[in-house]
């Protein structure tokens, strides 16, 4: 739930922005093994409550993100759904069904979850990658790296009070993830936002000039991609303002 400001926003703007899918769909999937693993195990209650939830709260998330995700975002995210939480979800629970039996069951399906759990922390490396190169916080919610954090300390405590090495394990990294985030949101939070396009969108990566009414220069807004200026469409802008100008000297020459 420490997510909704994010998908509010997402809703008022009616665009993903420079959110990611990634980290919402792996989350989807680890919650869909989780139940998986609670189902084999005896008195795993806890475990298929909390991610019976969170497969219906991450399929929310997934489908407002699809739902004002540029197209490319969108075919992307559909892949990923497709790979992780159709085919290899089925092909883990076929394997496992069928080549293991009894505890080896149960202690492979654990390791597949430890594994995918991990992923599942590490899925917003991204989001902190795109922090550090913009120097800006705007697209990591500090919420969400706090609830980690609390999360995953609960997690590894009851993980560790019932024994049960495959949930406290990942929770470890969980921990430190979610710390690191936080550390990040400490040192950049008061750095002045980076305003970019949504570099997601080809169709969006043009020359886009805005005028006065008086054909005069109002602003230039220039597209930025993968952190580099669009020089070209800088020189293309600035160029037409000035053939604007001359047109409006020659008009009012005439005059």
């Amino acid at each position: 739930m420490a997510c909704r400001p994010t998908f509010y926003r997402i809703y008022k703007k009616k665009s993903t922005e420079g959110f990611q899918a990634v980290p919402y769909v792996v989350a989807l999937f680890s919650a869909m093994l989780w139940i998986y693993y609670a189902f084999l195990k005896s008195d795993a209650y806890l475990l298929i409550t909390i991610n019976s939830i969170g497969c219906v709260i991450e399929t929310v998330y997934i489908t407002m993100f699809m739902a004002y995700a540029t197209r490319k975002a969108r075919v992307q995210t559909a892949k990923l759904l497709l790979l992780l939480n159709l085919g290899l979800f089925c092909l883990i629970l076929l394997l496992t069904l069928l080549l293991a039996k009894g505890p080896s069951r149960v202690r492979i399906l654990g390791w597949v979850c430890v594994a995918f759990a991990t992923i599942s922390f590490a899925a917003p490396l991204s989001i902190m990658r795109l922090v550090i190169r913009t120097k800006s916080v705007e697209f990591m919610p500090f919420y969400l790296s706090f609830f980690l954090t609390l999360s995953a300390v609960a997690w590894f405590c009851y993980g560790l009070l019932l024994k049960d090495l495959y949930v406290a394990l990942p929770n470890v990294l969980g921990f430190a993830f979610g710390l690191a985030q936080m550390l990040l949101y400490v040192i950049y939070k008061n750095t002045k936002k980076v305003v970019s396009t949504e570099q997601k969108l080809p169709e969006q990566l043009l020359d886009m000039v805005n005028l006065g009414s008086n054909g005069t220069e109002n602003n230039i807004v220039v597209v930025v991609e993968e952190g580099k200026l669009g020089e070209q469409t800088c020189k293309n802008a600035k160029s037409t303002i000035e053939e604007m100008k001359e047109a409006e000297r020659v008009n009012a020459s005439k005059a």
